[in-house]
Parts: C-alpha cells; structure tokens; sequence
C-alpha cells in the first residue's frame, strides 16, 4: 500500500482526480493488443525475401527503440516515476536523456515495442493496435501535459523544444 501512496494513488482513487481512468484504460488496451489475433495480409507474399528482410529489419530497428526508450527512461525517472499521468506531489521536472529525445518516452516506448510485434508477426491486426495505442497515449499526454505546466512553469518551454511521442518527428 505505502507504494501506491507514493506513487500519488490515494483512497479515492475511484474519482479519477488524478488519471486513474486513463491508467485502467491503458491496462484493458494493452491486454486487448496481447489478445488480437495474427491476421496476415492475403496481398503480401510472406514467403518473398523482401518481406522477410523488411519485417526483420523494421523489427530490430522498432525493438531496439523501445527498449532504449523504456529502460532509459525508467532510469531518467527514478523517484519521479508514477503509472498516474498526474505527477507526483515530490516530482520534479526531467528534461535530459531520454526526455530529451521526446517528452513521453515511456509511451514511446510502448508504442515502438507494439510495431514491432506487429513487424515482427507481420500481422496487420496489431499494426492497427499499434495505431490504437498511438492515438490513446497521444491523447493521455495531452492530459498529462495540462498537469505538467500547472506544476512545472517551466515545462511550456521545454514542450515547444521537445517532440512529444517521435524523436524528432512528432
């Protein structure tokens, strides 16, 4: 229970004051992507090499992405890390390594580790789940960004000089 409190879940946790809803949510989407069927595309031929090579390659390059992503994020973290999009009352403001490729590299991270599974399966059900999971951490860190510079002033600026979920795109 102590890290749950620590983590800024409080006894009320059922109002969603401080994102739990989109902390449920994010659980039954991630649940649903593990469940999806592999579905193949009939208009590709899985048995070309190009196939082979292209889904191998955009496997590794997505896998390798994420795991970057994720570990060094959690690192970056530290205290700071809450599965909450609300920041903890104790946090502070982290804006170097893997926040300063991107301001949500955790969700980066998941996002990149779902195509490539999909790559990986070549399963154009799970690159529609991908997409699913862009859309809704999008929309979570929007959320999330409207606490971050009630919190942090400081954070405006580091938004206008930060990608938000793709290094250096988007």
């Amino acid at each position: 229970m102590k890290q749950l409190s620590d983590w800024g879940i409080t006894s009320d946790w059922w109002r969603g004051l401080r994102g739990e809803y989109w902390v449920i949510a994010q659980g039954v989407l991630l649940f649903g992507f593990a469940i999806l069927p592999n579905n193949k595309p009939s208009f590709i031929d899985l048995d070309s090499s190009v196939v082979s090579y292209a889904s191998l390659g955009l496997t590794f390059v997505s896998g390798v992405g994420a795991m970057i992503l994720l570990g060094r994020s959690l690192f970056d973290l530290g205290q700071n890390l809450t599965p909450l999009p609300y920041p903890r009352d104790d946090g502070q403001l982290v804006q170097t390594g893997a926040y300063s490729l991107v301001r949500h590299p955790l969700y980066s991270g998941v996002i990149f580790l779902a195509f490539a599974y999909a790559s990986w399966q070549i399963s154009w059900v799970h690159f529609l789940g991908a997409i699913a999971l862009f859309i809704f951490f999008d929309a979570k860190a929007t959320k999330e960004e409207v606490w971050l510079t009630e919190k942090f002033p400081a954070y405006s600026n580091y938004r206008t000089s930060v990608k938000k979920l793709l290094p250096w795109i988007y």
